[in-house]
């Protein structure tokens, strides 16, 4: 029997290993999956294409196009990036943090009179904020001209200046609500309907109809007016009488792009 030397398994590993270190490799693997499944193989991206790893097993650097060949890679949806910061609206006053109506809610012919609390809280909700607290319109009060007495300046607030219209002192309608009595008066009552009965496993007698009072005149908002530029108040008002008022809104990306509502 011939021997084989162990050197012939060592000649073969050195071919392999000069043929994986040139082009041969390569070209040999390229047309063995230079079409598959019907997507051709490439080191470069192609549309339906498979794109072939780096020798590091990760994609090749050529097919990642660099941040800043993108195109209008500092914009967004046509916006750049200071546009997108959150701002206040043109008819408002940036607090900060939020922002305020810098004039009252403007109410239309048709409103007059129906700018109650419910009113106003569905008002400013619709419009994407909220009604302020008394504490908000307070610290606002230095930066908002707020409405205030007929005597104080119209420089630091908001008073009537057509006296054929009435010359009267105003107040702003806050959110904060303040109660003199106790139960039903001062939560209000969804009342009893027409034809309600008691539960009679419970021998229950049935209730006396009674008319619903959700806005009773115990449960009332707290007013503020401007007094000089430094903030105040001036007691409250039952929840169902109309009064004058300004929404708070969140500041919202591209806000100064928006036209005012």
């Amino acid at each position: 029997m011939r021997k084989v030397s162990n050197r012939v398994p060592l000649a073969i590993s050195l071919v392999a290993l000069v043929f994986s270190t040139t082009g041969i490799a390569d070209a040999a693997r390229h047309a063995v999956v230079s079409a598959f499944a019907g997507h051709p193989v490439s080191s470069k991206p192609h549309a339906g294409g498979v794109l072939l790893l780096g020798r590091n097993g990760k994609f090749p650097v050529s097919a990642i196009p660099a941040v800043g060949t993108a195109k209008n890679a500092k914009r967004l949806d046509g916006q750049t990036a200071e546009e997108l910061k959150p701002a206040c609206a043109p008819d408002t006053v940036d607090l900060g943090t939020w922002c305020l109506e810098s004039a009252p809610f403007p109410l239309t012919n048709a409103e007059l009179g129906k700018n109650n609390f419910i009113w106003a809280s569905n008002k400013c909700e619709e419009e994407g904020g909220w009604l302020p607290s008394a504490s908000e319109l307070l610290g606002a009060a230095a930066r908002v001209k707020l409405e205030s007495t007929i005597h104080d300046s119209p420089l630091t607030a908001t008073i009537p200046l057509d006296p054929s219209r009435g010359l009267q002192d105003q107040r702003e309608m806050s959110s904060t609500l303040v109660t003199t009595e106790a139960g039903s008066a001062a939560a209000g009552f969804e009342g009893v309907s027409e034809g309600a009965t008691g539960n009679p496993r419970q021998g229950q007698p049935n209730p006396i109809p009674l008319p619903a009072n959700p806005l009773p005149e115990s449960l009332q908002y707290v007013t503020v007016y401007d007094n000089g530029n430094k903030g105040g108040f001036a007691g409250s008002e039952p929840v169902a009488n109309p009064e004058n008022f300004r929404c708070a809104y969140d500041k919202t990306p591209g806000a100064l792009n928006k036209s005012s509502s």
